[in-house]
């Protein structure tokens, strides 16, 4: 009896560590992913709209998927993050904009382990681009959804920093903090989600840089502002337990998240409303640049069976798997 007992405990806190690994595994957390690519949807002019609106589920539902893709692919996981603060010191302007240089400057295989983001959102503008060209609409629909994950990343300061989940200070878990549990518990209550309409971005590279660097300089202050909460407040004050899905779960408390999301003066708010900014900004841009074209005639219109496969596969190995490369 007693060892069934252990055994029973055993599990439940094997479970409760699972979850709180899951929780700090991706970007914006998927609540938030989801909602940032649906609302810059709404920022999109009328020509665009024809579209995007009918297809805003599919825009939601894959905003996830270069984060499920981290479950298949080693190569997916650089592309979310920049571990700026290994390549410079701040204000970190003499990292090379351009990919051939700076993998002159720092080889190719210390860019793979510090993170390609904005390298990466330059491959992403060119090939939205140019799927708006061949008026592909599969091709369109699919690189909007995962463009609007990756701008979303650059966002977030843990993304751009190389103590991304607090793990040399202390602060194991604070990455699911920021970015998952203050907006699931405050977002959709709080947080306004207007960010206006999508606006031409002229310099794309000099816009992406603008949001890596900020991000960069505010991972300091997330870091900061919770390690001084946390030695304010006693463990039994910081976590809470609730039930998800029938698995009890351990996260941070409601309480301490409001008090963290107070002492950050709505920085998350902010960033996520900027994310649903920059996002339609990216698909409109992309569109600009390829003529405008008409998106009422367009070929490519339905997935092949082998699209479809190739999505239930990601599902799959992302319900299964184990993430590739580093977690966050």
């Amino acid at each position: 009896m007693l060892t069934r007992i252990l055994k029973q405990r055993f599990a439940v806190s094997f479970t409760i560590i699972l979850l709180l690994s899951a929780e700090s595994a991706g970007g914006w957390g998927f609540f938030a992913h989801e909602r940032i690519n649906r609302l810059a949807v709404f920022c999109l002019p009328p020509e665009m709209l024809v579209l995007y609106k009918p297809h805003l589920e599919y825009l939601r539902v894959h905003a996830t998927d270069p984060d499920k893709r981290r479950y298949v692919v080693a190569a997916e996981a650089p592309r979310h993050y920049l571990d700026i603060d290994l390549l410079d010191q701040p204000p970190y302007r003499q990292i090379p904009r351009s990919w051939q240089e700076a993998v002159a400057r720092y080889g190719a295989d210390s860019l793979q382990r510090n993170g390609i983001l904005p390298w990466h959102l330059e491959k992403i503008m060119f090939m939205l681009t140019k799927a708006f060209r061949e008026r592909d609409q599969q091709r369109i629909l699919q690189l909007s959804a995962e463009a609007g994950h990756y701008v979303a990343d650059a966002h977030v300061p843990l993304h751009a920093c190389s103590n991304h989940n607090g793990q040399f200070t202390g602060q194991t878990g604070i990455h699911g903090l920021w970015e998952s549990r203050i907006p699931e518990l405050l977002a959709d209550a709080e947080f306004d989600y207007w960010a206006g309409k999508a606006h031409y971005i002229g310099d794309w590279r000099a816009f992406v840089w603008q949001i890596v660097t900020s991000s960069g300089l505010a991972a300091d202050t997330v870091l900061k502002k919770e390690k001084w909460l946390c030695e304010q407040t006693p463990p039994a004050q910081r976590y809470a337990y609730e039930i998800r899905n029938g698995v009890l779960t351990r996260t941070y408390a409601e309480g301490y998240t409001k008090a963290y999301h107070r002492l950050l003066n709505g920085m998350t708010a902010r960033r996520m409303k900027q994310s649903i900014a920059a996002v339609a900004a990216c698909w409109y841009t992309a569109w600009v640049n390829a003529g405008q074209p008409s998106l009422q005639e367009l070929h490519h219109t339905s997935l092949t069976e082998s699209e479809l496969q190739e999505f239930e596969q990601l599902q799959q190995r992302w319900t299964e798997g184990r993430m590739l490369g580093r977690t966050e």
